[in-house]
């Protein structure tokens, strides 16, 4: 059992998660995840560690309430427990020092590139960062992202903050405005990495995409996300989640990505019937 020592409620969907996991704390790398299993009957599901203390022994995740389990998970209170907390997974981000590189976060996929882009820091690399969202109250981790970055963009669907349109708009931006950029890693929706991987092909800009939305099991058992990249058969889980965007086949991802779309529709109204039933005892 692993408690939940610090809950705050960044958006809306949007909820921050300090969990006391000592020993994933000592040993997390930025890019690892973690699996949770929330009770005995719930689902395993793979999260993106934000940032750890290694001293406290606690990491922090950060989750959108999107389906049954990321609700039930953000429905927790500081002092409840997740049954199982298994980690770090996955190969750790490729991190030099190449110079100039920017850092792309789309909705909660910033909290998966702070961490990066922190480590892309303090290895030296002059970090610039863009930060999107649908709309305000779905940015992220602006404070901290300001705060690790030598510049910060941000850029919301609607125009409600910063700029209107979206991340990939301001990276083609900064790529047009002539500053050498040495490496791109963009971690997001899969059409917003797609559009990203896109716009720095032409340019032969070395560039990174995190794969972990297509994860399921998160130990390469289950084959739920095998993806092809470079024309070979990659597992997201084991052999990533980063992977070279310019060799990820995109459109292949984006139809495995919706095996599951129709049982996970299932299983949300279910769990949210149940939600309703229980708020109406009295």
């Amino acid at each position: 059992m692993y408690k939940i020592v610090e809950k705050q409620q960044l958006s809306d969907i949007i909820t921050k998660l300090v969990i006391e996991a000592p020993l994933i704390a000592k040993k997390r790398k930025a890019g690892n995840f973690v699996i949770i299993r929330v009770d005995e009957n719930g689902e395993r599901i793979p999260i993106t560690i934000a940032d750890s203390d290694p001293q406290k022994g606690t990491v922090t995740i950060i989750v959108q309430a999107v389906g049954k389990t990321t609700k039930l998970l953000c429905s927790l209170n500081k002092g409840d427990y997740v049954l199982d907390f298994v980690g770090p997974l996955g190969e750790p981000t490729p991190i030099h020092n190449y110079g100039t590189v920017v850092c792309i976060g789309g909705g909660v996929g910033t909290a998966e590139v702070y961490p990066i882009a922190k480590a892309l820091k303090e290895a030296g690399n002059n970090v610039i960062g863009i930060v999107g969202a649908r709309t305000k109250n779905l940015i992220i981790l602006e404070d901290e992202m300001r705060a690790i970055c030598n510049e910060l963009y941000i850029t919301t669907d609607d125009g409600s903050y910063g700029r209107k349109g979206f991340v990939s708009d301001q990276l083609q931006d900064l790529i047009n405005s002539g500053i050498k950029i040495d490496a791109v890693y963009a971690i997001g929706p899969i059409p917003m990495m797609k559009v990203c991987a896109n716009v720095t092909r032409p340019y032969k800009i070395k560039t990174y995409v995190s794969l972990n939305p297509i994860m399921v099991d998160g130990t390469g058992m289950c084959g739920g996300c095998r993806v092809t990249v470079g024309g070979k058969m990659k597992f997201a889980c084991v052999d990533g989640p980063e992977f070279d965007a310019h060799e990820v086949d995109f459109d292949e991802l984006i139809m495995r990505n919706r095996t599951y779309v129709d049982l996970e529709k299932i299983s949300d109204e279910l769990y949210e019937k149940h939600v309703c039933k229980l708020e109406g005892v009295k």
